[in-house]
């Protein structure tokens, strides 16, 4: 199912998170109150103070949610990326990092007090069944799935269930103005990491990779596969805005492009005892270019990644300084359906390079730093970018590099002009998606002959469709110098009608276009370029 996605109008960054841990207990209370503060266990002070709130205190508490809150406040003194996931929240977080789950396979909108699909799941349990983009789902069995009061969570809850089970939908065709039953089976419904993949050139393939859960390495295998037997030789990895995800997977992905014995990372614990992770002969891209995209919510694996292959030689990053995250954290269940991510030790490049910035003075100061980046002017000049040289190292074959806060790339490519990222804001807050989807409710019929590539190749968005798009954003309150940025928005409207056409892969291809960094990789690739970096070259 689609998420609603944050506005970014131009730029709104990340917040904290505030985590922790409590290892709880039942308690003796024949013990005298004296002794709650003179055992020798720290934790049994905890135990005990929850426990005679729960007993003895005059009102009723609610003292899971003291539990939580006291969690989170003693986390918040050890690092920024130590994370407590309460027992309600594990099962979406399982999900997200397991790649998949059981359900129906439908991306959808609430629209209007309605739940109207805007695609099925290629091969999936609705688009066997014949459901399409524009049906509106009104009943789930006996369940309504429609008015003023739906959530969200409820929806899900009602289409979601065992592998296998049947659940019968209502349906609601606008096009042919019927309404029908369709019995469909639950089945598993991948949850894409690896968003988009296409030939960015004839020689070039393109892989978005969005996190790093359990799924990824395989999904990220099998669209290389396809991308080669398309004739990619080179390849532009995007890594931008991923925040991560396991580390193991992002060891199998940077081993695709190192040769055996090349360290990958090393990690040390708190006893200091480190551990190294080198690249196998499983590699299946070695020796070959690769551009890897990051800007400044890169993080954690995705920084990895960069890391490796920037300390070993290896490819061209490609964009803005990296988030700045070199912890790692383990999983750990507290035995109530609750589990915690505890930072258990600090990750460093090859060449011994700590990216983790300081968190010294707490969780709000970490995030405020990060938010300066938008103010000192290092998203717009790469010479704004200030690291002290004790945090300098030097590759193999004498590239300097830096620790101290992120991964900074080899090709810098500045943000985009406040007017610049108002445009693309408009796909992130869900306008051009929302947009696009009436627009198609008007009349599907006049986009059901063009194939994928005659999309690409012959549509053109129209001045009629332009101006219904303005005034769509004015009637919302919505001002910009649309005019000016014509072009560019005209690319935006013509991608999204791609993706609620065809997929994310033809809507990525569309939109590369005005994709700043991946222009700056096509022109890194030219011939021409080459010759104007090579040494002894005319320039």
């Amino acid at each position: 199912m689609k998420e609603k996605l944050s506005y970014i109008w131009p730029t709104i960054v990340a917040a904290a998170l505030a985590v922790g841990i409590f290892v709880g207990g039942k308690l003796h209370f024949s013990d005298t109150p004296e002794k709650l503060f003179t055992t020798n266990s720290k934790k049994d002070k905890l135990n005990r103070l929850i426990d005679y709130i729960d007993y003895e205190y005059v009102d009723d508490i609610n003292t899971d949610s003291i539990v939580d809150m006291t969690v989170n406040q003693i986390l918040e003194k050890l690092d920024p990326h130590s994370v407590y996931i309460p027992k309600q929240d594990m099962k979406r977080v399982s999900e997200n990092m397991k790649g998949d789950f059981v359900g129906i396979g439908i991306n959808f909108y609430t629209y209007k007090d309605t739940i109207a699909v805007i695609r099925t799941v290629p091969n999936g349990p609705s688009e066997v069944k014949g459901i399409k983009g524009g049906d509106r789902i009104l009943m789930a069995d006996s369940d309504t799935l429609y008015g003023k009061n739906l959530q969200s969570d409820d929806i899900v809850k009602k289409l979601k269930g065992e592998k296998g089970s049947t659940v019968t939908l209502k349906i609601y065709r606008k096009e042919e103005d019927r309404i029908f039953d369709v019995k469909v089976k639950r089945g598993i419904v991948p949850i894409k990491s690896v968003e988009s993949y296409y030939m960015l050139t004839d020689d070039i393939g393109y892989i978005k990779v969005n996190r790093f859960a359990e799924s990824t390495y395989k999904e990220f295998k099998e669209a290389l596969a396809k991308l080669r037997k398309k004739g990619a030789n080179k390849l532009a990895l995007d890594l931008r805005d991923n925040p991560g995800g396991y580390l193991g997977v992002a060891e199998q992905m940077a081993d695709e492009f190192l040769q055996k014995g090349k360290l990958i990372l090393f990690t040390k614990n708190k006893k200091g005892k480190i551990d190294k992770i080198y690249a196998t002969d499983k590699g299946g891209f070695e020796d070959r270019p690769v551009y890897v995209l990051i800007n400044e919510r890169s993080a954690s694996a995705s920084e990895i990644i960069a890391g490796a292959l920037q300390d070993n030689d290896i490819g061209t990053i490609v964009g803005r300084r990296s988030f700045g995250k070199g912890l790692v954290q383990r999983e750990m269940e507290l035995g109530d359906g609750s589990a915690v991510r505890l930072t258990v030790s600090r990750y460093y490049t090859p060449t011994g390079r700590s990216i983790q910035k300081t968190y010294k003075n707490g969780t709000k100061d970490y995030y405020k730093k990060f938010t300066e980046r938008y103010h000192n002017g290092e998203l717009v000049s790469v010479d704004s970018i200030k690291v002290a040289d004790s945090l300098k190292f030097t590759t193999p074959k004498g590239k300097v590099v830096y620790g101290g806060g992120g991964i900074i790339p080899d090709v810098f490519v500045p943000i985009g002009t406040n007017e610049e990222e108002a445009v693309q804001s408009m796909d992130s807050y869900g306008w051009l998606s929302y947009f696009i989807f009436e627009h198609l409710d008007g009349d599907r019929q006049k986009y059901a002959d063009y194939s994928e590539q005659e999309f690409i190749d012959n549509f053109k968005v129209d001045d009629i469709l332009f101006q219904e798009f303005v005034d769509y954003l004015l009637s919302r309150n919505l001002k910009m110098d649309f005019y000016t940025y014509e072009k560019s928005i005209k690319v935006y409207l013509k991608a999204a009608l791609a993706e609620q056409l065809f997929g994310p892969n033809v809507y990525a291809k569309i939109k590369s276009s005005e994709d700043a960094m991946l222009q700056q990789v096509i022109k890194l690739d030219s011939p021409s370029y080459a010759a104007r970096t090579t040494p002894g070259a005319e320039q």
